[in-house]
């Protein structure tokens, strides 16, 4: 076999050995990856936290999310206030979305998104009755 035609093989052997991880993933996820984009899609902000700081968050009464239970290896994940936020010194702010650093971090920590004032108020009309 020539260089050029082992090196074609090799290649494709490597894509074949990728594809069949992917794939094994994905079959043995069980939704665990929507589960997580769901909690990110809740975010307004990610942050990467301390061990120490997640555990003062969950004595203090933050319920971790179980979808970071489910994951290879576990992370704590769980919402806490943004002013909550302000006062943990070892936060490092992450992008909301499903990457690398977020897939990386032991402790992640996630601000929601503030409830709009008046979201429920129905607009005032003015009563159509006769003058």
């Amino acid at each position: 076999m020539t260089p050029s035609l082992e090196y074609r093989l090799r290649q494709h052997r490597r894509r074949k050995l990728v594809r069949s991880w992917e794939y094994r993933q994905r079959r043995h996820a069980h939704g665990v990856w929507f589960r997580l984009r769901s909690v990110l899609a809740n975010a307004r902000a990610a942050y990467v936290i301390s061990g120490g700081d997640a555990r003062r968050l969950m004595a203090e009464g933050h319920r971790l999310e179980p979808v970071g239970g489910e994951l290879d290896p576990p992370k704590l994940i769980m919402f806490a206030p943004a002013e909550r936020m302000t006062r943990i010194a070892s936060t490092r702010p992450v992008a909301v979305r499903l990457n690398a650093e977020v897939l990386a971090a032991e402790c992640l920590a996630l601000t929601p998104f503030e409830a709009e004032r008046g979201e429920n108020r129905r607009m005032a009309t003015p009563d159509a009755g006769p003058d």
